[in-house]
């Protein structure tokens, strides 16, 4: 059992036991009232603070810690966290620099917790190296929420909030079985994002899967790097090296801007594509309808930011909204909706630029 213990509950914890024997005779008198035993206060008259809007009255400490915003989701991803957290009156929001390195996000992990913020949000640059952290972060008694890139042990983290990465190749793979499932000698290619991540091996999994109830397989992939220059190089040498393509999926729509460029410059638009997260470059070549991009898969950026709203249920020992059970739950996946041209102006605003 974890050391989980909210704000309240840590504000107790540090008092001593002459402090708890004057909270007992004290009863139920307030603060205002210098420990008397009674109050003598007209209740007729009494001053009550109702909180601002977005407020609950007391300040929530949240640390925030991410990859280095090296692409637009990412970018995305931290905008929209910061953006919810100045929407709320009582959430002091501390961000640590982003970061690519396992072992400088462990140190701000770490300063974290000395720091005594109340909740942690954290982005792992890899979630496997960042899970013992998180651990002993948990056993300090201050709960994190882990967001996208899953830790390797479900103690590491009170809340996990993902985007659905296998769902991202289901949905991907279904498109094309709907638009290709009586060509069962359609040739499908992949471009991948970067192979030694958990979320790419999810993602070409769901999508072999989806394939396969429709008799079809991927049969020429490439890995790029979630950039624009990988995304480029890889798609070159996978149109070299096949002469031709029914459809392609592309995972990642900021790479999918050198992937496009790579296309246009081969000459190449016997086949359609489907790309991933979407973004509002994708939204806008499918819109245009003069793309071979025609649909791509949501992942949302929206995640972090949804980790800085159950960040602050937690501290505040608050419900889920919407939900009739109590608490907050232990694991959320999040849609992964396909955009055409059919229901982009439905998506478009919260697409992020590449």
């Amino acid at each position: 059992m974890y050391a989980f213990r909210s704000k309240r509950q840590r504000m107790l914890a540090t008092t001593g036991a002459a402090l708890a024997g004057v909270a007992l005779l004290a009863g139920c008198s307030s603060d205002a009232d210098n420990g008397e035993a009674e109050d003598d206060t007209d209740p007729g008259t009494e001053e009550t603070t109702a909180p601002e809007e977005g407020g609950s009255g007391e300040t929530v400490v949240i640390g925030f810690s991410g990859p280095a915003a090296d692409h637009g989701w990412l970018g995305a991803i931290n905008t929209a966290a910061l953006d919810l957290a100045e929407t709320y009156d009582d959430v002091d929001l501390r961000v640590a620099e982003g970061t690519n390195d396992p072992n400088l996000q462990i140190s701000q992990v770490e300063t974290f917790v000395n720091e005594g913020v109340d909740v942690i949000v954290l982005l792992p640059t890899d979630g496997a190296a960042l899970t013992e952290a998180a651990i002993n972060a948990m056993n300090a008694g201050v709960p994190v929420v882990n967001v996208d890139r899953e830790f390797s042990s479900s103690d590491a983290a009170r809340v996990t909030i993902l985007g659905d990465n296998y769902g991202m190749g289901v949905s991907a793979g279904e498109y094309m079985c709907e638009r290709l499932g009586d060509n069962p000698d359609a040739i499908i290619g992949e471009i991948a994002g970067i192979d030694s991540l958990q979320l790419t091996t999810d993602r070409s999994q769901g999508f072999e899967d989806a394939l396969s109830e429709c008799g079809l397989d991927v049969d020429a992939r490439v890995a790029a790097e979630f950039t624009i220059d990988s995304g480029q190089e890889v798609t070159a040498q996978l149109l070299s090296a096949n002469p031709e393509f029914d459809a392609i999926w592309n995972h990642d729509d900021d790479q999918g801007i050198g992937v496009l460029a790579a296309i246009d410059e081969a000459g190449r638009d016997e086949f359609f594509m489907v790309g991933g997260a979407g973004s509002a470059n994708a939204m806008r070549e499918i819109e245009s309808g003069e793309s071979v991009l025609e649909a791509t898969v949501i992942y949302p950026s929206t995640q972090a930011a949804d980790g800085i709203a159950l960040a602050r249920l937690l501290a505040l020992d608050e419900n889920m909204p919407a939900l009739a059970s109590p608490g907050i739950p232990r694991r959320i996946v999040l849609d992964a909706p396909v955009v055409t041209a059919d229901n982009v102006a439905d998506y478009m605003d919260i697409g992020f630029e590449s």
